[in-house]
């Protein structure tokens, strides 16, 4: 780490002057500073004034005026993609330092302009105190997979993403984690830890070249976690992307991805982490990006477990401050281990009637079980290029309700189980499965993966059945358009379960909800068909 002196002392007499909110162009009571270690931040009334300091440390270089200007537009650019709302322009600071002037020319610095928000709406925040819901989780994945869906991909010349870039990034970290940690214990989850993440590489390798090259490289958001997440009246809003180093968000968007679902998992909220991520899969259909998820959540635990032992190294700390800092380390590194365990997933298929449930059934096992859901509903539109909520105006049996649409349908479904098990989660797949045919392929499925499988049968009188399709209907927010036609067709044409489809079902009784006591026993039947650790290291199969 290094500065250039004149222009760092220089820049913290300007900063100490506009702590004068005479200097300002619009009204204000008080001027309030954060610093953080790579800038200052000026709260002055509606509006934020960030100053970027005239470092050169090893990630970025700020040292020159010219490139502090640049760095702020960068960074009202990339930034605004999100944040509109947020980021209003770079602005010249002229004047001297002992007297500056913000928006005169000639500038002697720059700073990013931003509108203020209240602190308290950020989401690590609101997590903590249980405010975070479901929905906003929903809204969150859809901005990102619109968000990451306009983004070009990176040239293919370009180093950004590949398989070497990837492993010197991890490798990195662990050297700096085993010159930064003197116990004997930690040097050794930091080792078993490098080791494990080398042999997750080398499964990985594959598919990293795979997703490169069909464009999921992309200029992210690149440091997206919750304290870079911000409650604007309902909406999640994400800020404060990197605009210092383009190789830290020219990324696969998977990698983006891993970093939220890695700090809900830390913050222990397992089912927001699952609802979120099968959102976001749910909305772009990459679900081939899961074959790299757990590397790049080991990978983004390592880099905050690093963070923590660098604030644990730095002298002046209370020995309290020392001790947690350690403690936080420690723990992402516990996270990242076991992020790259490999764990027995299994293979869940719904049965039912429309109406009765299956689908809310299978949102509620996804965060339960921490699992992925696949949707014959959405699976089915996306084969017809049509979005979930569209409607297809086919009628039954023809157009995307054919009986070659249907075992498309079944067979993309089979394709996706197949994918998703082999990069070890268990799958839920959300279908009606009226056939016997359908059932017994994915129980074969299964078998030939050797994982364990469940049929959950959802039953619901008929009276439930037909005010549940008639509230869906008149709601339409819901990717399914059986009607009450479709629900007496597929009545006479289902076919009964065999009697050996009965020892691997679960029945949920479904008048009253998934989640009502009748179905405890059910719910704890599921609970157990996953297994417990089977080896110490996750590594996808090979397709």
């Amino acid at each position: 780490m290094s500065d250039c002196p004149a222009n760092y002392s220089t820049q913290r007499k300007l900063v100490a002057a506009l702590l004068d909110g005479r200097r300002y162009p619009h009204s204000i009571k008080s001027v309030r500073l954060i610093e953080t270690h790579i800038s200052w931040v000026l709260l002055a009334g509606r509006y934020a004034y960030k100053i970027k300091k005239a470092l050169d440390l090893d990630f970025l270089n700020f040292t020159t005026l010219e490139a502090r200007r640049f760095y702020c537009d960068e960074e009202i650019r990339l930034n605004r993609r999100l944040a509109p709302e947020i980021y209003l322009d770079a602005i010249p600071v002229g004047g001297n330092p002992k007297a500056p002037e913000l928006g005169a020319q000639p500038a002697i610095e720059y700073a990013v302009r931003m509108r203020r928000f209240a602190s308290a709406r950020q989401m690590d925040r609101l997590v903590a105190q249980g405010k975070v819901l479901p929905g906003h989780m929903d809204s969150l994945a859809a901005t990102l997979a619109r968000f990451h869906g306009g983004l070009p991909a990176a040239e293919t010349g370009s180093a950004f993403g590949s398989a070497a870039a990837i492993h010197s990034a991890a490798m990195q970290n662990f050297e700096q984690l085993q010159l930064l940690l003197k116990e004997p214990a930690d040097q050794q989850v930091v080792e078993e830890l490098r080791h494990n993440t080398i042999i997750a590489h080398a499964a990985c390798e594959k598919f990293f070249g795979e997703r490169r090259a069909q464009g999921h490289v992309r200029e992210c958001h690149g440091d997206l976690h919750l304290g870079n997440i911000v409650l604007i009246g309902h909406e999640p809003v994400p800020f404060d992307g990197i605009e210092f180093n383009p190789a830290l968000r020219w990324i696969d968007v998977m990698n983006e991805v891993a970093f939220l679902v890695m700090d809900l998992l830390h913050r222990k909220q397992p089912e927001l982490a699952y609802r979120f991520l099968n959102a976001y899969l749910e909305g772009t259909g990459d679900y081939s990006g899961v074959s790299v998820l757990r590397y790049y959540v080991a990978y983004r635990a390592a880099v905050r477990a690093k963070i923590g032992a660098i604030r644990a190294s730095q002298a002046g700390l209370s020995e309290h401050d020392t001790a947690d800092a350690l403690a936080t380390c420690r723990s992402y590194l516990a996270l990242a281990g076991a992020s790259l365990a490999r764990r027995q997933p299994a293979l869940i298929i719904t049965h039912g009637l429309p109406g009765s449930g299956k689908t809310t059934f299978a949102q509620t096992a996804l965060e339960r079980l921490q699992a992925i859901r696949i949707r014959s509903d959405v699976e089915r539109k996306r084969l017809f290029g049509l979005a979930p909520l569209a409607d297809s105006r086919s009628q039954i049996g023809n157009g995307m309700y054919s009986a070659d649409a249907t075992r498309r349908t079944y067979t993309r479904l089979h394709e996706l189980a197949r994918e998703l098990l082999r990069a070890g989660f268990t799958v839920i797949v959300d279908a009606a499965f009226l056939k016997q045919e359908e059932r017994r392929q994915f129980r074969e499925l299964a078998h030939d993966l050797a994982v364990p499988f469940a049929i959950a049968s959802m039953q619901a009188s008929k009276a439930t059945l037909n005010a549940r399709i008639m509230q869906r209907h008149k709601e339409a927010k819901d990717a399914s358009e059986a009607g009450i036609a479709v629900l007496e067709m597929l009545q006479a044409a289902q076919e009964p379960l065999l009697p050996q489809e009965y020892a691997c079902t679960v029945a949920f009784i479904n008048d009253e909800g998934v989640n009502s006591i009748i179905n405890a026993v059910s719910w704890d039947m599921l609970d157990k068909l996953q297994g417990s650790l089977t080896s110490p290291i996750h590594a996808p199969a090979s397709r």
